[in-house]
């Protein structure tokens, strides 16, 4: 084909202007001994067009190729800023309160011990303690619980969370690098720092199927023409080929992927720790859970109370908590807190003796009573009626002047969510169990009531851990679900551990993944997003590496052309970057 002198000159200012930036990086990775990218590719499909005098399709290349880099660069950014938006909740100034008036300063220079006033409507900008005020917390944008909960003076805050009504003062407890909203971001911005095993697949398999087509491509294009002697068609079916191969989609689409993983998880209050913890969320076959803050609230709370013929439910709990009013112990709280959401009126004994190990006599106007465990019933010799037997939970019995009057049965509240998550994660095909310290009567319970496959109950911290590697060996990948100090070493030893948000610091920072809300749903919701993750990964793999193969055989066999080359690789990696970012949008089941 023939050009005239002045269209060959526009054709190559048009080239250098379009190509200068993919030629210049290629020349640079060369220097570095970065040779087989898609920048070298590019380089030398289009500069072989030039050297056979195809300038159009050389230029028209370069231009898809510009317009394609173009398109993915705004998906990818306007992807990435999204998650960063939904994620970023730094404050960047808080309004620091002084002996006589209020001060702007910024975030980062506030310091432990200072005094920081929240508005109404204002988020909260650092973690810390209430000392002044009432309000309702909006938790939602760090948990994803939709109930604004009440919080008062000495109330914990979390940084991040919104202030509805009340103006609040607080005092910070961690300065801005250690806050919760700081723990969110880098759990998202640190995300590509642990490679998930198909990222690594991807640049391993580059660095062989780079060099691979290239060489092909060379050979395309001598051995054919040797045998034909029609360098031009073989030359330009091979510089096709080149275009054909470049990696785009599998270099962009999958860490992005991973990246929109962790994002649609810190939407919905689940931070994971990087590409590593979503991987091996996929392979997880069994969840081990702890029971107290992790399955129960983790709270005493009055479940049962059974008087005797003759007195009433209500005067039961009256002269119980008139016993327990003075008593520090959770038990006798729960007694107590349990008469005055009834707003029953406690007596105020003449004299209290509290018994170690046994429980509390106290003398009332209405009489003597005993209140405590069945130890202090056989010490001061009260019979209990023979059809009288153990209920779940802690069990206080009573005695009024030597004559046993009732029980109170006090136990842990399992969580509302917790029964459904059951359900969810067995419709996935998971194995549930449940490793406790707790007594095998109430560990037994809690999982007849919520659907718990298996209980190990009465373990000491090693204990469970010995646990996890039996079921681990009878069931294959575990992930372990805890809030305690206690469960650091379970946390670190399961495949994937997960740590409840509102638990210790050491078992937050032993697992791969942490759920700021308390709810138990987090834990099917952080697999589903795992699963989803991953199988978007390899749809791209699978999807670009099917298509490249389709077109690379149209190619070598001549019948697709530079144009069709570089519209089927931008085409590729755009579809493959949009699918990458569907888990973001996908709704929770």
């Amino acid at each position: 084909m023939g050009f005239s002198i002045p269209s060959t000159i526009v054709l190559l200012a048009a080239y250098l202007i379009l190509g200068s930036p993919i030629l210049i990086t290629a020349g640079k990775n060369l220097l570095k001994g970065h040779i087989f990218d898609e920048n070298f590719l590019m380089s030398i499909a289009t500069l072989g067009a030039l050297l056979i005098r195809e300038y159009p399709e050389a230029v028209g290349v370069m231009l898809f190729y510009r317009i394609g880099e173009l398109f993915e660069h705004i998906a990818v950014e306007r992807s990435r800023s999204q998650i960063m938006n939904a994620v970023d909740m730094r404050p960047e100034t808080v309004t620091l309160v002084l002996e006589t008036s209020t001060k702007e300063i910024p975030a980062e220079t506030a310091k432990v011990g200072d005094i920081v006033m929240i508005r109404p409507g204002d988020r909260i900008p650092l973690d810390g303690i209430i000392v002044e005020g009432e309000s309702r917390i909006d938790t939602s944008p760090v948990t994803g619980e939709p109930v604004p909960f009440k919080a008062g003076c000495g109330d914990e805050l979390v940084s991040g969370c919104v202030n509805t009504s009340g103006l609040l003062k607080m005092r910070v407890e961690k300065v801005l690098e250690e806050s919760m909203v700081t723990r969110i971001l880098d759990s998202v911005e640190n995300a590509a720092a642990s490679k998930p095993k198909i990222d690594r697949f991807i640049t391993r398999f580059a660095r062989i199927y780079t060099p691979f087509v290239v060489f092909l491509a060379l050979g395309t294009a001598v051995i054919p023409s040797l045998l034909t002697g029609d360098w031009h068609k073989w030359t330009y079916t091979a510089l096709t080929f080149l275009v054909i191969s470049c990696p785009c989609a599998l270099v962009l689409s999958v860490p992005l992927a991973f990246f929109s993983g962790i994002g649609a998880g810190s939407k919905r209050g689940i931070l994971f720790k990087g590409g590593l913890s979503l991987e091996a969320m996929k392979n997880v076959t069994t969840v081990i859970m702890d029971k107290t803050g992790t399955i129960t609230q983790g709270n005493f709370v009055v479940q049962k109370v059974c008087p005797v013929s003759g007195i009433s439910g209500n005067d039961l709990l009256r002269l119980c908590a008139s016993c327990e009013q003075t008593s520090s112990h959770p038990i006798g709280n729960s007694i107590v807190n349990a008469a005055k959401d009834k707003n029953l009126s406690i007596l105020q004994p003449s004299s209290v003796e509290e018994i170690a190990g046994h429980g509390i006599f106290a003398v009332l106007p209405e009489g003597n009573i005993l209140c405590g465990n069945r130890k202090l019933m056989d010490k001061f010799q009260i019979s209990l009626p023979s059809d009288h037997s153990n209920s779940f939970g802690t069990e206080v019995l009573a005695a009024k002047d030597g004559i046993f009057i009732g029980s109170i049965t006090i136990s842990d509240t399992i969580k509302q969510d917790a029964k459904s998550a059951i359900t969810k994660l067995k419709r996935m095909g998971i194995t549930t169990a449940m490793l406790t310290g707790d007594a095998k009567e109430s560990a037994d319970m809690v999982a007849e009531e919520t659907g718990i496959d298996e209980v190990h109950a009465k373990l000491l911290p090693e204990d469970k851990l010995n646990e996890l590697k039996r079921i681990r060996d009878a069931h294959g990948s575990v992930m372990f679900v805890g809030d305690g100090i206690n469960d650091a070493p379970v946390l670190a030893g399961a495949d994937v551990g997960a740590a409840m948000g509102s638990g210790a610091d050491a078992a937050i920072e032993a697992a791969d993944v942490v759920f700021m809300t308390s709810s138990v749903e987090a834990v099917p919701a952080s697999l589903s997003i795992a699963r989803t993750t991953n199988l978007i990964s390899w749809q791209n793999v699978i999807f670009a590496l099917v298509v490249k193969a389709l077109v690379m055989v149209l190619g070598l066999a001549g019948i697709a052309s530079m144009w069709l080359a570089v519209f089927a690789d931008t085409g590729v990696a755009m579809l493959c970057v949009l699918n990458s970012i569907r888990v973001l949008y996908k709704k929770n089941s």
